[in-house]
């Protein structure tokens, strides 16, 4: 689905070729019409707004909304795990994954990127892109209502991930991220705070009420299974899932 590797692109730090590329994904998002009018205009809007900026503002604006507010990372375990050691497998994990299902990262960003996590998405035939898409729904959720919040066009990103991911995200969850402390990326006495906040661990050793009957160890573990090819076999693919638990592969459908 190559409506994922726009969005991952529009995710992505600004550089010359990403602005000079709006036209290039306009044409995709029309071409496989998977969104529904609303969402692609308001992604017409990001990409027009990224043509017209300067491109150092638009870098500074990047950066002080995705990385340095801990609230709106882009990479998923944070919201997952925090700084817990859960993370650190979890991530030799996703790298696993991602090479049992042929993909190999040209970019050196670590793997629970959320644009890395759409590039591979992107290879998966369309039901397994779904899947993928619906398991984080509640991480989407949050992030979207940050970026509202703020006005941001990259709410629109979010809207659309979404809208593919046809699933109902889990309101709880939403609640349990939207809690956690959001402050502007100016305010460096909350940004130290926040940072210096104890995660709320989503994994193992959290509360059996917080995490389900499916821990995020066990279920990793499936994930060295061996998977054949790129495409998707029916029966075989590798299959992620990315819950309120953690993330998770399973093989099979």
């Amino acid at each position: 689905m190559k409506t994922l590797k726009v969005l991952s692109a529009l995710l992505s730090y600004p550089t010359e070729e990403l602005v000079a590329a709006g036209e290039a994904m306009r044409a995709v998002l029309a071409r496989e019409a998977v969104l529904p009018a609303a969402e692609l205009r308001a992604l017409s809007q990001l990409i027009a707004e990224l043509a017209a900026g300067d491109l150092m503002e638009l870098q500074e604006r990047y950066i002080l909304l995705f990385d340095r507010t801990r609230a709106l990372s882009l990479h998923l375990f944070e919201h997952v795990h925090g700084e817990s050691r859960d993370r650190g497998q979890a991530m030799v994990d996703l790298i696993k994954l991602y090479e049992d299902g042929g993909y190999s990262p040209t970019v050196t960003e670590l793997p629970d990127f959320l644009p890395l996590f759409l590039e591979y998405a992107g290879t998966r035939g369309p039901a397994d892109a779904i899947e993928l898409l619906g398991q984080p729904a509640h991480v989407f959720a949050a992030l979207r209502e940050r970026l509202r919040k703020r006005s941001s066009p990259y709410e629109a990103v979010f809207g659309a991930l979404l809208t593919l991911g046809k699933a109902t995200p889990d309101m709880a969850m939403i609640d349990r991220l939207l809690a956690e402390p959001d402050p502007e990326p100016d305010d460096l006495e909350a940004l130290d705070a926040a940072w210096a906040e104890e995660e709320v661990l989503f994994g193992p050793g959290a509360a059996a009420e917080d995490c389900g009957k499916d821990t995020l160890a066990a279920r990793l573990r499936q994930a060295r299974r061996p998977a054949p090819g790129l495409e998707p076999v029916p029966g075989a693919a590798p299959r992620m899932t990315i819950t309120h638990s953690g993330l998770s592969t399973r093989t099979g459908a």
